[in-house]
């Protein structure tokens, strides 16, 4: 997966200053990361596919999928990402929010790494949420992974605050911090971050 090509502007309230504030905050160097709207350019103008490369944590299984194709979602491979971003407890599918991955590609193209995501969790089915959030609080009764709105990622080799910080900056949906378990959880819900 490139990530080089970080020139232009797009976006929506994406600016150098929110980045580089989160940066400071977490004591990141400047120019370690594109800023939103130049990741937002490189992973959306001109560029004739979006791949994302995934590894599941719980099933070993890994996939690399070209889902944007000369400006039209790839169809195969979205269901191929359904398919692999499905609840591993009971194999249930469902359609995983395309803006999602869109989301993810651009903050992968920001942090420039070359690492595909880990994934801890991606959908949740109804009864698998439920047993969650009964043991936890921290799992949300009505979360976002109930409708394939939501991931739980982390990158090799990348700090997580690292990964936080980039995802906030984009202000485009929930950011949540789990440093305990390892992971960051995005979603294309509201912009908040808990």
């Amino acid at each position: 997966m490139s990530n080089t090509g970080c020139d232009g502007l797009v976006g929506r309230t994406l600016n150098r200053r929110t980045v580089l504030r989160g940066m400071a905050a977490t004591g990141l160097a400047a120019g370690a990361l594109c800023s939103p709207a130049k990741a937002m350019a490189a992973a959306f103008n001109g560029v004739p596919g979006r791949e994302l490369s995934f590894l599941n944590l719980h099933t070993g299984e890994t996939l690399r999928a070209e889902y944007w194709v000369r400006g039209t979602y790839n169809h195969d491979a979205l269901q191929s990402i359904n398919w692999f971003l499905r609840d591993y407890r009971n194999n249930q599918t469902h359609a995983i929010d395309p803006h999602l991955l869109d989301l993810i590609h651009v903050l992968h193209q920001m942090v420039r790494s070359a690492e595909p995501f880990h994934v801890i969790s991606g959908y949740r089915s109804p009864q698998t949420n439920a047993m969650l959030h009964e043991r936890s609080g921290a799992v949300a009764k009505h979360s976002m992974h109930l409708e394939g709105r939501a991931i739980d990622i982390r990158l090799p080799g990348l700090g997580l605050k690292y990964l936080q910080n980039a995802a906030l900056s984009l202000k485009a949906g929930g950011v949540g911090y789990y440093p305990a378990d390892d992971f960051v959880h995005v979603d294309t819900g509201p912009i908040r971050r808990w």
